[in-house]
């Protein structure tokens, strides 16, 4: 894909590309500041204020009222007449939805499969259950918040030092919350914390995990075991602080645990793997204008390419996708799969309902900085990294993922929490794209960061690990960045450090879901 662009001169007479993503759009996209007097061919008027990088120009005259469109899409109306050249933002567009028309699978494309022998591979670990794993970890997770300290204290033991006799494990983590107890003992929120920590002890990229509680917790580890159908055994333990005799006690034994798994987990070793094995969580924080012309439609391109391998990819955080909802149920598989999106669309609506969140139109600061009016405009770009192939299910938070293809899980927008029941239900690994500048990081999933522009890659260059900017400067397309980001998925996938494992970054970032009362 190369752009439809509009043709800038400035004031040194050089001809510069301003982006029109779509010929029946009536806005431009700034590839860069733009300044009062600058002139746009097909721009009937000067520029008549300062528009930063990545924020809308008007092509022509819109009256108040008229719809706004971006990328051939309805992304709001204007609040008040707009001049040719204007700037559009946050001052003159309304988030207004459109009344929409619901074609359940009517655009559904099944991918085209590539045969199993010529499909790429990866070094990976290969599980007992059939699972592949991109990492080997020792995972410490916590019933109760009580065992927060505990579970620090016996990760903090397995230093570099200790570690150098396991060579094939990456390391011991703590998971911690702060969940567990002071919260309703049935239903959803409980159900959620069992589901998202049942997740991660069997995930694929765990080859051991210490369970510790404290005892007296609503969350106690009997029912956590009963609930989610974990057996204990050599590779899966529990401990019970008032039952070991308290704090100290249960570190002695932890250790002790851990090191008895350590030596069944060091026997795993990588070897060649299809990347059908490989399950990508998809996440976008700290957007701008330009992600969802660079960043996130170059990821869909990865995408593509990866399902069309037998792997999957799941995009999340449902507010976001608010607006796009009508598209995403035209290429779902069927209409039961289409209206299972729909009803966690009406959940959102309803529990946010009369709250000041990005569910009811108002974005946040950064992505407004970045260029982003609105929830609609977010939602345009973020639906982009999924690709074009059909929705094959849709999943609510932490759920077991056991469909290949592009599926949808249920989560919040807030990234910590969103990449948590993604992993939960099973993601080997994360792309995250950022226009603004994201240092996230995860574990025991890796996180691939993506900058949607040049100037955000060479300032954060620590934390990102791919360039999505070339698209913008009209050096690549986005199939040659797509294929740049497959090659690193799998590299990453291999045993290649992340940017963000790089730095240590993710063991804080484990936030399963909290809904419901505290009390």
């Amino acid at each position: 894909m190369r752009f439809r662009n509009g043709v800038m001169k400035t004031k040194d007479n050089q001809m510069q590309n301003a982006i029109l993503l779509d010929p029946s759009d009536n806005v431009l996209v700034a590839p860069y500041q733009l300044n009062i007097g600058d002139e746009i061919e097909g721009v009937d008027g000067k520029i008549t204020a300062i528009v930063p990088a990545g924020h809308k120009i008007a092509r022509r005259h819109i009256i108040e009222g008229e719809a706004i469109f971006k990328h051939a899409t309805h992304i709001g109306v204007a609040s008040c007449e707009i001049s040719a050249g204007e700037w559009i933002h946050t001052h003159n567009i309304s988030a207004e939805h459109e009344e929409k028309n619901f074609r359940f699978a009517s655009n559904y494309r099944k991918p085209n499969y590539s045969p199993r022998s010529e499909r790429p591979t990866f070094l990976g670990f290969s599980r007992p259950n059939g699972q592949v794993g991109t990492r080997n970890y020792i995972g410490i997770f916590i019933t109760v918040n009580c065992a927060a300290t505990v579970a620090r204290k016996i990760a903090a033991h397995f230093t570099d030092a200790v570690m150098d006799k396991y060579p094939n494990v990456d390391g011991v983590i703590p998971f911690v919350h702060q969940q567990g107890c002071g919260m309703e003992q049935t239903g959803e929120p409980i159900d959620l914390l069992r589901r998202t920590l049942a997740g991660y002890v069997s995930h694929a990229n765990i080859s051991g995990a210490l369970v510790v509680g404290l005892g007296c917790e609503r969350n106690n580890l009997e029912q956590f075991f009963l609930n989610t159908g974990l057996e204990q055994g050599k590779n899966i333990r529990a401990l019970r602080m008032q039952s070991l005799g308290g704090t100290y006690e249960t570190i002695e034994q932890g250790i002790s645990s851990i090191h008895e798994m350590l030596e069944s987990a060091n026997r795993f070793e990588r070897s060649r793997q299809s990347i059908e094995h490989l399950k990508i969580g998809l996440q976008c924080g700290g957007s701008d204008g330009f992600s969802g012309i660079s960043a996130n439609p170059a990821l869909g391109r990865a995408m593509d390419r990866l399902i069309e391998h037998g792997g999957t990819a799941i995009l999340s955080e449902t507010p976001e996708l608010y607006g796009m909802e009508d598209a995403l149920c035209a290429r779902a598989r069927n209409e039961e799969v289409a209206r299972a999106l729909l009803e966690r669309i009406n959940w959102w609506l309803e529990y946010t309902d009369g709250r000041d969140v990005q569910m009811q139109g108002t974005v946040g600061p950064g992505n407004q900085e970045g260029g982003l009016a609105n929830v609609i405009e977010k939602a345009l770009g973020g639906a982009k990294k999924a690709g074009s192939t059909g929705l094959e299910a849709v999943y609510k938070y932490a759920e077991t993922i056991t469909s290949s293809g592009f599926v949808i899980m249920d989560t919040p927008g807030f990234d910590p929490v969103s990449a948590t029941g993604q992993i939960a239900g099973g993601a080997n690994l994360i792309c995250f794209t950022t226009g603004r500048g994201s240092c996230f990081g995860s574990y025991p999933s890796p996180t691939i960061k993506l900058a949607s522009n040049s100037d955000l890659y060479e300032k954060m260059n620590g934390d990102m690990d791919i360039n999505c900017g070339p698209v913008i400067d009209g050096i690549k397309t986005l199939d040659e960045v797509g294929d740049e980001i497959l090659e690193c998925i799998i590299d990453v996938a291999s045993g290649r450090l992340s940017k963000s494992e790089e730095l240590g970054v993710g063991a804080d970032e484990f936030a399963p879901w909290a809904i419901g009362v505290t009390g």
